[in-house]
């Protein structure tokens, strides 16, 4: 919590969100014996909501190793489809109903690509595999009665339509309860190449917020998922190749005046395969941050008391 102390600090406001994650099992070498399921965060959690934001969890259907995904265990779609996970998951599930509260869980996010394991066409997967493990994960917390889980659905911006159709990924509105997209300006930071397999023309150009998000958010809000709330999971801007500032102080004053279904916003502040997207690589940037989320559109640490499932809509 030092590290979100120190951003809130920053930002001049509390964080309402606080944005972590977990696989299903982490591995110390290449068979099963090395690995061990991950508990439900309870801790994290606790410390989370204590500090009065509403915790955001990706969790992840992997066997991590220390290069990546492990082959130690199976993570393959088929695995979680054909109930080689349903212990955990069930375990997993009555701990989140355990622990009591609301809290978001953003379940396999980016599915629409090819750089995550539980993508389709890749790690054997299959399509129509998606939809069904992830409804198959949804019905095991349905079925313990976990129902203190807001579930997200978080696809990666796709303006150039090279990715998986969203409408074959959608898991159905009984399913998802917010939708999200993640999306970031490379601009021409040479480390991109490093970076995910984002086969989209133009990827190594600078763009706008609006560029970015504008074509899928509105696939989404007005034909995948119309009438859920969405939220931003990841985003996040270079300072090569334009004013990382201007970037961010566009894009906080564009979702509250353009993305009227945007309810939600995490700006990834960290640094990832060399790419500089953290707020303090600059001090302009960081003012920029400042200055935007000074707006009352953007709310500050004040959930603790939240006890309200599936999540909604601030200042619903």
């Amino acid at each position: 919590m030092s590290a979100v102390s120190a951003v809130a600090a920053e930002s001049g406001k509390g964080l309402s969100l606080v944005h972590f994650g977990t696989p299903f099992a982490s591995c110390s070498g290449t068979v099963a014996s090395t690995c061990s399921t991950e508990p439900f965060p309870t801790t994290p959690m606790t410390n989370i909501r204590s500090y009065g934001a509403i915790p955001f969890l990706d969790w992840s259907s992997d066997a991590i190793g220390s290069g990546g995904t492990s082959s130690a265990m199976p993570s393959n779609l088929s695995a979680v489809i054909n109930g080689y996970w349903d212990s955990y998951i069930r375990s997993f599930a009555e701990a989140a109903r355990a622990w009591g509260h609301p809290f978001f869980l953003r379940f396999d996010w980016e599915m629409n690509g090819n750089w995550f394991p539980w993508s389709e066409g890749v790690n054997g997967n299959t399509p129509g595999q998606y939809v069904a493990a992830w409804r198959h994960v949804h019905d095991i917390f349905a079925s313990v009665g976990a129902t203190n889980v807001s579930w997200v659905w978080c696809p990666n911006v796709d303006f150039a339509n090279a990715f998986t159709s969203l409408q074959e990924l959608y898991p159905g509105s009984a399913y998802v309860d917010w939708t999200c997209l993640d999306g970031y300006n490379w601009g021409s930071n040479p480390a991109q190449a490093n970076g995910a397999s984002l086969a989209q023309s133009g990827i190594d150009n600078w763009q706008s917020f609006d560029q970015i998000f504008q074509s899928t958010y509105s696939e989404i809000t007005t034909t995948v998922a119309p009438g859920k709330p969405m939220m931003i999971g990841e985003v996040g801007s270079t300072e090569q190749g334009g004013s990382k500032a201007a970037w961010i102080s566009n894009m906080l004053s564009e979702i509250p005046a353009r993305y009227p279904d945007i309810k939600g916003i995490m700006y990834f502040d960290r640094y990832d395969s060399g790419m500089d997207w953290p707020l303090e690589t600059s001090a302009t940037s960081i003012s920029a941050w400042r200055t935007g989320i000074s707006a009352g559109a953007y709310v500050a640490n004040n959930y603790s008391g939240l006890s309200t499932s599936p999540i909604p809509i601030p200042g619903a």
